[in-house]
């Protein structure tokens, strides 16, 4: 009876312990079904292209040691009145191989909303010169979205953080 008890209860045990498959919030940190925009043509929109360096990872004392990085990305309207579109936000890695495309469809985001991108700190595809090209369509009296990257680490009692700021490319 012993036995059978000493067989069946480690059974019992891992027959209830549930295998949660990790998610990488990156991936999708928000529901962008609930931010599709629909943009016309007779809307008569500016377009651009903005782009933003990202770091996956830093090195650290030499070119063979790295530490990683959580990177925050912030999409962000600075117009009191006007709504903005982001067409297409299209993640590198540092060969300047896509990593990832966010959404399908053009999103909105609403006057002062800022909207992120959460890359985890174990997701390493960026690497060390990891980058962002944001395709983005504004009134022409609008302010250019701004873009924005905080990378941040954290050990023990140290840590390590830095931004990186978006620019115009086309």
């Amino acid at each position: 009876m012993k036995r059978l008890v000493f067989l069946i209860f480690p059974i019992l045990i891992f027959s209830c312990v549930e295998d949660t498959k990790q998610e990488v919030s990156s991936i999708d940190p928000v529901n962008w079904n609930n931010r599709t925009a629909s943009i016309s043509v007779q809307d008569s929109l500016m377009q651009g292209i903005s782009y933003l360096s990202v770091y996956s990872e830093i090195y650290s004392e030499t070119e063979h040691r790295t530490h990683n990085l959580t990177s925050t990305i912030s999409m962000r309207n600075t117009n009191l009145k006007d709504t903005i579109y982001i067409n297409k936000a299209e993640y590198f890695d540092t060969e300047g191989s896509p990593i990832r495309s966010y959404f399908e469809e053009p999103i909105f985001i609403r006057p002062m909303e800022t909207v992120e991108i959460v890359i985890d700190e174990k997701d390493r595809l960026g690497g060390t010169g990891a980058n962002f090209l944001f395709h983005w369509s504004i009134k022409p009296t609008s302010n250019e979205p701004y873009f924005e990257g905080v990378m941040i680490s954290t050990s023990g009692q140290q840590g390590l953080s830095f931004t990186t700021q978006g620019r115009r490319v086309e």
